[in-house]
């Protein structure tokens, strides 16, 4: 897969809400009602990841998730961390 420029995330990250690019990954942190709201999304989430063997970094504290995409391989963000990133706002809605 090929890694994308910071010019092509940047174009991407327009019709994704909230994220960011930085340190390169694509970021965003969720808050929620309490802990059982945020692990349930963090579930369906994990579903997703393995439908697209793909895989966030994230970190979850209570109510709050963070979570980090790029892909390893490259060392850098490609089309499928923008997928799952998409995938993530649908979850999430």
């Amino acid at each position: 897969m090929e890694k994308l420029t910071p010019s092509q995330i940047e174009t991407h990250l327009k019709d994704l809400k909230g994220w960011m690019y930085a340190e390169g990954s694509i970021t965003k942190s969720f808050r929620f009602t309490d802990f059982k709201e945020a692990f349930s999304i963090m579930t369906r989430i994990a579903f997703e990841c393995e439908k697209m063997n793909h895989h966030p970094n994230w970190e979850n504290v209570y109510n709050q998730l963070t979570v980090k995409l790029n892909t390893h391989d490259v060392g850098g963000i490609t089309p499928l961390d923008i997928d799952l990133a998409t995938a993530i706002e649908s979850i999430i809605g």
